[in-house]
């Protein structure tokens, strides 16, 4: 059987009754596909015969070695992020497909399969008109670790993290779903708690999306006003100078996109713990990954960052890096240094001739 006897809804979130038991099918699972290949019947049958978690974790694995070598041929690393966007989509698509299959009330991962494409939409949009699927296309932080490393140490590098952890680090973070396709067996209504954390997953992802926004139209004025040296509407030429956004959602956390990014994956394991009516879980591992990994590379970046343009030490100390401070002395958009318009005294003195002018005039008419 597939899918594990759940008598309580305890046991949804059990590691010992609902995932230990179907290991033994992960080593079975390539030699079934090799021999049913050509039988869509058969794999249909082995697809409902297969525990959807472990066919979703074989498939992070059959990925990490075409990631190493298509990444190895071309001497670009950032293969895994052309498919970043896609793949916690794929794996909750698969759950949500897999409940449909077996006859399961869907309606709980309906609504998350509705809020995991708009997340895919949001992302893979973002990537595409920064250039990340032009060919050639590679994350500059890259380049400046494998100039710090030996090319060994960075061969093994991709190997264990670059292809392997983060393939498996993408489907961790979806594993609450399976929880929730397990709760789907007991029969629970879709809820109004369901309802808040499937609109709050969606007000995240929207939130993600002005911060984008906000950061691609900086990006683009900062563009133009390097090449006509004229500051577009709108805009301070402080800003522009700077070379980094501090304004809107960046003036008061430094990665806004990351932190709404990071609570997203933090929000679906607490909505499977709450379907599973537990404090915790196993899925923790995915989301604790997910938080680990993001300290790391916002750190990477801002320490480029830092280096490359001289106020952002600055800027750190203004704005905190995720979570908005609840007071701050000097404001995150730096309003307190712009220049203020300065008004000359003969400037001063000629509006004071121009409006007693204006009263004769008027006296005049009277």
């Amino acid at each position: 059987m597939a899918l594990p006897v759940i008598k309580s809804i305890v046991d949804c979130s059990s590691l010992e009754k609902t995932v230990y038991p179907y290991l033994p099918q992960l080593y079975d699972l390539p030699q079934q596909i090799i021999q049913t290949c050509n039988d869509p019947t058969g794999l249909k049958n082995l697809y409902l015969a297969t525990n959807p978690l472990i066919s979703a974790f074989a498939f992070s694995l059959f990925l990490a070695p075409l990631v190493l070598v298509i990444s190895e041929i071309n001497k670009n690393y950032s293969q895994i992020d052309r498919l970043w966007s896609i793949l916690p989509t794929i794996y909750n698509a698969h759950y949500t497909v897999y409940a449909h299959m077996s006859g399961l009330d869907t309606q709980r991962l309906d609504n998350l399969i509705a809020f995991s494409v708009v997340w895919s939409l949001r992302l893979t949009f973002n990537y595409w008109r920064k250039g990340g699927y032009s060919i050639g296309s590679e994350d500059y932080r890259w380049e400046i670790v494998k100039s710090k490393v030996h090319p060994g140490v960075f061969f093994i590098f991709n190997i264990i993290f670059i292809s392997l952890a983060q393939s498996v680090l993408l489907f961790a973070i979806t594993t609450p779903t399976y929880i929730i396709l397990l709760a789907a067996r007991l029969g629970q209504e879709f809820s109004t708690s369901d309802i808040i954390f499937a609109r709050l997953l969606m007000a995240l992802v929207l939130l993600e999306f002005f911060a984008d926004q906000q950061q691609w139209n900086y990006q683009q004025a900062k563009k133009e006003y390097l090449k006509t040296a004229k500051v577009p509407r709108s805009y301070h030429q402080e800003d522009l100078d700077r070379g980094f956004v501090v304004t809107g959602l960046w003036s008061w956390s430094r990665h806004p996109n990351f932190a709404a990014e990071q609570t997203i994956w933090v929000l679906l394991y607490q909505w499977g713990c709450w379907t599973s009516d537990v404090m915790y879980n196993w899925t923790f591992v995915g989301a604790m990954s997910y938080l680990i990994l993001f300290q790391g590379s916002t750190w990477l970046t801002e320490l480029i960052t830092s280096g490359k343009y001289p106020e952002y030490k600055e800027y750190q100390r203004r704005v905190s890096k995720f979570i908005p401070r609840l007071y701050t002395d000097l404001p995150g958009d730096f309003s307190d240094t712009r220049q203020q318009p300065k008004i000359s005294e003969e400037t001063a003195e000629e509006k004071k001739i121009e409006k007693k002018g204006a009263r004769k005039s008027s006296t005049v008419k009277k």
